[in-house]
């Protein structure tokens, strides 16, 4: 039987009070915004949790190999020619070595910073070009305004990214389409007209290269370095705005990218005996992007090793010898093929084993807890407080339960 009290009837005609309603939509946007600044909270623990410390156990296992490469192909090359680790074979061997670095270097850059740079091959086949026709004018005169060019270049380009906010490899396709057509502006190949003899510098241009990869690649560990410098890559949203404070890592990033292209298609000219042949350069592109993956840097940039990019440079300049002195004619956009499918093999391995451990979990507590949540606006369930003991003492008077 259902107990039905007159009282507490509602009527009809019962007025309603509008501010209650209020209070109600007041309630639906304060939990809505709180809903919100708990997402984006979520979101940046997440982006905070997969920056922790990486483990650097398959970076270390890894170059270890390619070390072991490096040794191999060094082996045969010495098998081949016992000469070829002697001046001036050796001398040439550096600053081969030194020019494939150079654009490993900015692919790898480039790569940690989110923004690919695929126009360095071009850059560098558009700077031994330009040395191949200014080079009687003097080092100096000839590299000055290929320098400025190729910096006012990338800055136009990193603009371009960070105001429009498109992908860098699109962005640095489109210009190096437009250095491609630099390139094939010349229909017959160029003499090289400069002087410049690199080899009396070879040991320093070489050791330059391994200084700058190996401290890039300790800086690279460091756990706010890679946040500001990797400030563009994608976390949730590809599309959404970064802001002005990825501005000066894409920029100079892509910038010293680009300087490292200028100066290696001037070591390439200057190093030459034959004529330089007008291409595309993409080629070189492979092959740079291809190093630095092989290296250890990863596709998406998030992860690196240290000393990755002097080995596997170190492994494939003993390569590029030991295959002309083999007379292998195999051509460079298929090695470029083959380097940077091993690249990407590499990048899955690293990004699998190189992630941080989860936590462990917490055990289980199967123990009621006491704690009580009282209803608030941002809370959409809530449990009402459960009702605690009474701490007076009556049931020990003389009225209580146990007389």
């Amino acid at each position: 039987m259902a107990y039905d009290e007159t009282t507490f009837r509602r009527t009809d005609d019962q007025a309603t009070d509008p501010a209650a309603y209020r209070a109600n939509t007041l309630a639906a946007t304060e939990q809505r915004r709180r809903t919100e600044e708990l997402d984006a909270a979520d979101t940046t623990d997440a982006l905070r949790r997969d920056d922790g410390r990486d483990r650097l156990g398959i970076h270390l296992g890894w170059e270890v190999v390619l070390l072991l490469a490096a040794g191999a192909f060094g082996f045969l090359l010495w098998q081949l020619d016992k000469n070829a680790f002697q001046r001036p074979a050796l001398d040439a061997l550096l600053i081969t070595g030194a020019t494939i670095g150079l654009l490993t270097l900015g692919a790898g850059l480039t790569l940690r910073a989110g923004v690919p740079n695929l126009a360095i091959g071009p850059i560098a086949l558009a700077a031994s070009l330009h040395y191949a026709e200014q080079g009687d004018l003097g080092l100096v005169k000839a590299a000055v305004p290929a320098l400025i060019i190729a910096a006012a270049g990338a800055i136009v380009v990193g603009l371009l990214i960070v105001v429009l906010h498109v992908p860098g490899w699109a962005a640095t396709l489109a210009a190096s389409l437009g250095v491609i057509v630099y390139d094939q502006l010349r229909v017959a190949p160029e003499v090289v007209q400069g002087r410049y003899d690199p080899t009396d510098q070879a040991f320093f241009l070489f050791g330059g290269f391994a200084l700058l990869a190996v401290l890039g690649g300790a800086l690279g560990t460091v756990t706010p370095v890679r946040r500001w410098l990797g400030g563009l890559r994608p976390t949730d949203d590809p599309a959404r705005r970064r802001g002005v404070a990825v501005a000066l890592p894409v920029i100079g990033s892509l910038l010293l990218s680009s300087v490292f292209a200028v100066a290696a298609g001037f070591l390439f000219a200057a190093q030459s005996a034959a004529p330089i042949v007008p291409g595309t350069g993409l080629e070189w592109t492979g092959i740079a992007l291809g190093l630095a993956m092989l290296a250890g840097t990863s596709a998406y940039g998030r992860r690196g090793g240290v000393f990755g990019t002097l080995f596997a440079v170190a492994a494939f300049t003993l390569y590029l010898d030991w295959s002309n002195r083999k007379s292998l004619d195999i051509a460079l956009f298929a090695t470029a093929a083959c380097v940077l499918g091993g690249g990407l093999i590499v990048t899955r391995l690293v990004e699998s084993f190189g992630r941080p451990l989860a936590p462990a979990a917490a055990d289980w507590n199967a123990a009621p807890t006491t704690a009580a949540t009282n209803w608030t606006p941002d809370l959409e369930n809530w449990t009402p407080a459960t009702a605690t003991g009474r701490t007076d003492r009556w049931d020990d008077g003389p009225w209580g339960s146990s007389r």
